[in-house]
């Protein structure tokens, strides 16, 4: 019901922004602007054309209304939304944001507006800028906050709690960090131990020491499984030395899982991982698929290539073309079913190189075991159409499904964990490359069978 309500208001909603926007009463607009939740008009934003997006940004009356707005922008919105905005006013929001949503925004901007912004910002908040834009993209360094609360190990709980109070406004202590005095990450203490011990103990009494924290190079999918593992509400990123440097929220982590479970689905469906396609040019997405298609129609020629050179049973057999489909139709859908199970198994770390072994024998198991069973309901079949005409049918259609089933169930189980061993992201394996290898071999399969059994 309240998804309902939600969806309606929604709706009604992005009608009344499109019936201000046609009639340009851009006064009216900018009041329901501000009664409306930032995350809701860039949901709404994302619906419309590139202009109407700068429009609407334009009419938010102020850098900090604007701040909250691009906070719930992807990238790719944010380059476009900025697109009229002056160095001086992109200025102004950035001011108002975290440092590392300041870097978000920047590196959106093109080299000469992004060193004009940079130019306006003080000093302080343009080395902390500088410093995130240098990490690896992806990676907990680019990814990090430099707003948080950090004490040294020395200090009492009641000093803690003294200077706590002296930052009312940072929204990001949701843990307290306590270095040593070389700024290292020695321990860390959650807000309810601080308030509940005794006021006369120093941190380092009561901080716990077994830390769980991640590099600036850590890549930002490994961050999402720790804090997902460890139900954190924040993850410490040190250096290499163990130096303090900043922290990922648990706000970020939930952006980095959408992000990365995007470009999983994306690339299992073989169109890419770039998660802003929708909101790309038709000849943009058209000129990104079309490598994901070519390895499709490849893999269909190679498959007619090897029905080219067994031609001559066709000729002589012409029912056994019926069943090409069939080899084709369930040995590419376990393939995926496998190909599937065991990229959700790595993502989520349930599958790893030490149970591989066990996952693959299992897959194939349930290879062997389907294609026992569509073997003889396929076969079955196929001598209830042929009858005696054509002896041997049967045996070749259910020979072929059964193999066909198992080498495929085989292929879609190893091949994301090869490819993850390797250092390549898995979820490309259930796209276009699992599929094709196992057309191409139950094709293969059928016909060396139908060539044995049927001595053509």
């Amino acid at each position: 019901m309240k998804k309902a309500i939600f969806s309606t208001e929604i709706s009604i909603l992005k009608t009344t922004f499109q019936r201000l926007l046609r009639r340009k009463a851009h006064a009216n607009l900018t009041k329901i602007l501000l009664k409306t939740h930032q995350a809701d008009v860039a949901l709404i934003m994302r619906t419309f054309s590139a202009s109407d997006q700068r429009t609407i940004f334009s009419l938010c009356p102020t850098p900090l209304h604007k701040s909250r707005v691009i906070e719930e922008l992807d990238s790719p919105l944010i380059e476009n939304v900025l697109q009229n905005e002056s160095p001086g006013s992109i200025a102004k929001i950035c001011r108002v944001l975290d440092t590392n949503d300041q870097a978000v925004v920047i590196s959106a901007l093109d080299d000469e507006k992004k060193e004009a912004v940079l130019g306006k910002l003080n000093a302080e908040d343009q080395e902390e800028v500088e410093e995130l834009l240098s990490y690896p993209d992806e990676s907990a360094g680019s990814i990090m906050t430099k707003e948080t609360f950090t004490l040294n190990q020395k200090t009492t709980v009641e000093e803690s709690i003294d200077r706590l109070r002296e930052f009312p406004e940072n929204d990001k202590i949701f843990y307290l960090y306590v270095l040593d005095d070389k700024e290292k990450l020695v321990g860390v203490i959650s807000l309810r131990t601080l308030v509940t011990s005794n006021k006369n103990k120093r941190l380092k009494d009561i901080m716990i020491t077994s830390i769980n924290a991640a590099t600036t190079e850590t890549d930002q999918e490994e961050v999402a499984k720790m804090v997902a593992q460890y139900n954190y509400l924040a993850l410490p990123v040190v250096s290499r030395q163990n130096k303090f440097l900043g922290i990922v929220t648990i706000d970020d982590v939930v952006d980095v899982i959408r992000e990365e479970a995007s470009e999983d689905i994306l690339q299992m469906a073989g169109v890419g991982k770039d998660r802003e396609i929708l909101l790309k040019k038709t000849s943009e997405s058209a000129y990104m698929r079309a490598p994901w298609i070519l390895a499709s129609l490849l893999g269909g020629v190679c498959a007619a290539w090897i029905i080219s050179i067994f031609d001559f049973m066709l000729q002589e057999l012409v029912v056994l073309a019926a069943f090409i489909p069939v080899i084709i139709g369930v040995s590419g859908n376990i393939g995926m079913q496998s190909s599937t199970i065991v990229v959700r198994g790595l993502a989520t770390g349930r599958v790893d190189f030490s149970n591989a072994s066990s996952v693959i024998k299992k897959e194939v198991g349930v290879g062997f075991l389907l294609g026992i069973l569509y073997g003889l309901a396929v076969g079955g079949f196929s001598y209830w159409i042929t009858g005696e005409a054509v002896q041997g049918i049967a045996i070749v259609v259910g020979i072929s499904i059964l193999t066909g089933m198992v080498v495929a169930a085989g292929i879609g189980a190893i091949v994301p964990i090869f490819l993850k061993k390797f250092g390549y992201d898995p979820a490309i394996s259930t796209g276009p490359f699992v599929t094709t290898a196992v057309d191409i071999i139950g094709v293969a399969i059928y016909f060396l069978v139908a060539s044995r059994v049927l001595s053509i």
